[in-house]
């Protein structure tokens, strides 16, 4: 999902199973319905460098839309702080969207409040097939073994953006490849006096998808097999301080970026202010502030040794935003359509474009549009490279926890107190604390 959202998606572990209780429907069945057949109402996620410039992507397509099926859809962007809690107080309330958009990595924990339409291969044969989209896409469309949740729209993933001027400034005439060679690289910098790598420490979402791919690389997982909380495995302790540390002792990551929550390392990165950055699909990004394709290349994420590939060789989550449909919906046949449309070749080519995305329907990524060689390391990171999230009820009680943790650590490492295996132990600890009883 896209890195906007913020720390105050910290606030979302109201209890799901409350919702999952509390879902009304369209119907006495609790079903949906086809009471308002001519109106849906979209909850779109901000994925634009503002809610304006979303609207103003967005906006077209829909209209188009009225005019092909005479369905008038009513828009609202809804930013990333305020989306989860919108959608978890919809589906208690059972008084929400038609059809809205949810990042990907929610879909397990909101398939579990019961709220969401179920994509069976009856629904999925209505928009065309569940074939016409990447197996990658699926995986993240909810919990392993169930019908998805929801039905994949974008998809994005995360690459090393490095200034090339101030690369050639330090001599230094390649990416690194490896973390070892980015900490190399960081000492040429940081001569240079530039900053090396931007990070966003208060950003419970970054954090958790970095340590996660950290921790893949180590070999490890944040869950057991049948779905427990594992926080405090050593391997896993090790991927999370290997992260911190880039700041705590590699000095790469500086220290003011352990309060930055809020796409403040983009704009540092596109005001040429840090040399690398961490992010995804960020090319829409640095265009809306400025930055000219010229001055920056695109390499995959660093791992640990070797190139990015099969096995801990993993060097992104699989990001993305999924498209779904209210069960309690008084539109039912409509919302279907419109899921259709939207997943349709032609709007994702569009739409994946306006946003510097990947289209997740496979016949869409041919198109020339995704073949410069920014959008040629996402699909080849989503195709090889890249692992999906734990598609487990508590992954978004998952993302605050350990997010927390690992933004309490940045700050520790900013005020000069030592990050230690002990200390990283004890925070990861209190998070699996806090999370829900099985």
């Amino acid at each position: 999902m896209r890195s906007i959202r913020a720390a105050a998606v910290g606030a979302v572990t109201l209890s799901l199973a409350l919702a999952a209780t509390a879902c009304g429907g369209g119907s006495s069945s609790g079903g949906g319905s086809n009471d308002s057949p001519k109106t849906l109402t979209y909850w779109a996620s901000n994925q634009g460098a503002s809610v304006a410039v979303d609207k103003q992507v967005l906006q077209p397509e829909l209209d188009k839309f009225e005019k092909q099926t005479g369905i008038k859809v009513k828009l609202e962007v809804v930013p990333w702080s305020d989306l989860l809690n919108r959608i978890l107080t919809a589906t208690t309330s059972g008084q929400g969207p038609d059809v809205l958009n949810i990042g990907n990595t929610w879909s397990a924990s909101l398939q579990a409040t019961g709220g969401l339409l179920s994509w069976d291969e009856k629904n999925f044969a209505k928009i065309g097939g569940k074939e016409r989209f990447s197996d990658t896409a699926l995986g993240s469309t909810g919990a392993q073994g169930k019908d998805p949740a929801a039905v994949p729209l974008y998809s994005m993933a995360y690459a090393l953006y490095y200034n090339k001027k101030i690369f050639a400034d330090a001599g230094i005439s390649k990416p690194p490849a490896t973390w070892d060679e980015l900490v190399a690289d960081g000492k040429k910098i940081r001569a240079k006096g530039k900053s090396v790598l931007g990070a966003e420490g208060a950003n419970l979402s970054e954090n958790i998808h970095h340590v996660f791919v950290f921790a893949k690389q180590h070999g490890a997982d944040f869950f057991t097999a049948d779905g427990k909380p594992d926080f405090t495995n050593p391997k896993v302790v090790e991927a999370v301080k290997s992260y911190v540390d880039l700041m705590a002792k590699d000095k790469v990551i500086p220290a003011g970026d352990a309060e930055y929550a809020q796409n403040q390392s983009v704009s540092d990165f596109a005001k040429g202010k840090q040399a690398m950055l961490l992010w995804q699909s960020a090319a829409s990004n640095l265009k809306s502030q400025g930055m000219s394709a010229d001055a920056y290349g695109v390499a995959p994420v660093p791992v640990i040794s070797g190139t990015p590939g099969a096995g801990t060789q993993v060097n992104s989550a699989v990001m993305g935003i999924n498209i779904a449909v209210f069960k309690n919906t008084h539109n039912l046949d409509g919302a279907t359509k419109f899921v259709k449309f939207m997943t349709s070749d032609a709007e994702q080519k569009i739409l994946n474009t306006a946003y510097s995305s990947i289209p997740p329907v496979k016949a869409a990524q041919g198109d020339a549009a995704f073949n410069a060689p920014d959008t040629a390391v996402l699909k080849d990171t989503l195709a090889k490279s890249a692992a999906a999230l734990p598609q487990v009820a508590a992954e978004s009680q998952f993302e605050t926890a350990v997010g927390t943790a690992v933004k309490e650590l940045f700050a520790d490492a900013a005020a000069g107190r030592a990050v230690t295996a002990d200390s990283v132990k004890a925070k990861l600890e209190k998070a699996q604390q806090q999370m829900p009883a099985a």
